[in-house]
């Protein structure tokens, strides 16, 4: 699935740390599909992605794709914000419940007051310096 992309102006404002393992999530975020790892063996995904299956303790993981549909289990509005982010304040951050059952934390993009157990989808928030994952509703 092709994910939404929402072009940002300017940097990141805390950009992920990127090992040579994670460069290829942010890669393929920045061209709007959402992977995250999976044990080969076991078949359980794991994110955020890691070389290994936190379930097997498996070395061996296979990248897989996900749907980026889900669920919309917990939100809030950051108002006092942390250094970085002011400029940003206020801003929605929530945690989404995907449809490959992994519970996952991003940004919320939404006009209207967001909606718990209402359906939301993946995006990429594009910044000048890389991408973000967000969710919209």
């Amino acid at each position: 699935m092709t994910l939404q992309t929402i072009r940002r102006a300017g940097a990141r404002p805390y950009p992920p740390r990127v090992s040579e393992f994670t460069a290829i999530f942010w890669e393929t975020l920045a061209k709007g599909r959402l992977v995250t790892s999976r044990g080969k063996t076991s078949g359980r995904l794991s994110f955020p992605p890691k070389p290994f299956c936190p379930f097997s303790w498996e070395r061996e993981v296979e990248w897989a794709e996900l749907s980026g549909r889900g669920i919309l289990y917990s939100h809030t509005v950051v108002h006092a914000a942390p250094g970085v982010f002011t400029h940003l304040a206020p801003y929605r951050v929530c945690i989404v419940d995907l449809e490959e059952g992994l519970r996952v934390a991003g940004a919320l993009i939404c006009t209207d007051e967001p909606v718990i157990d209402a359906g939301v989808e993946a995006a990429a928030l594009l910044h000048d310096d890389g991408p973000l994952l967000g969710f919209v509703q």
